[in-house]
């Protein structure tokens, strides 16, 4: 009875992991999606809390919004082997106003959506280098997509401490 129950549970396992995985039509949706909440992020915190720390040892709201499109620019060329737009890290070149800010970021996604549809669908399981792994080009995307997510969400408390109600969450 228990092998039985390990073999359902692999299945089970083996199935959602299959599910899980998303095409490549599909991606490009999803980092439209993201691209679309992360501007409502953007928007919602008024000019004056750009410069916002909630402590001083971490990144105020527009670093992090920047480090955000550090790595998209970063993940993406590395995914897609396309040149970087930048130059040099946006965390330490762009002006930490508003609209600077909103144009870096917005570029950003332009940019690993544009990466994104360049690669051709039998790509997408190539290996590629990132931070010393080797990933699927597909799964460095992936990467990029979990960092991205990880630093919007940061700025939820950012939000909150400057009495801002974060943007309602946006699965679809």
């Amino acid at each position: 009875m228990k092998r039985l129950a390990f073999l359902v549970t692999m299945l089970m396992f083996a199935a959602s992991a299959t599910y899980a995985q998303f095409s490549k039509t599909e991606m490009v949706a999803e980092w439209r999606r993201a691209k679309e909440y992360t501007k409502e992020y953007l928007d919602a915190m008024p000019a004056d809390g750009y410069g916002f720390k909630p402590t001083k040892e971490i990144r105020s709201y527009a670093q992090q919004m920047l480090h955000l499109a550090d790595a998209n620019f970063f993940f993406a060329s590395t995914a897609s082997g396309k040149k970087m737009p930048i130059q040099a890290s946006a965390e330490k070149t762009v002006a930490p106003e508003k609209e600077a800010v909103i144009k870096t970021v917005m570029e950003s996604y332009d940019f690993v959506i544009e990466s994104l549809e360049s690669v051709a669908p039998d790509k997408m399981g190539e290996k590629v280098k990132l931070e010393g792994q080797e990933v699927s080009r597909s799964g460095a995307f992936g990467k990029a997509f979990e960092h991205q997510t990880h630093h919007r969400g940061q700025c939820t408390i950012y939000l909150r401490l400057k009495g801002v109600t974060p943007p309602q969450e946006k699965l679809f």
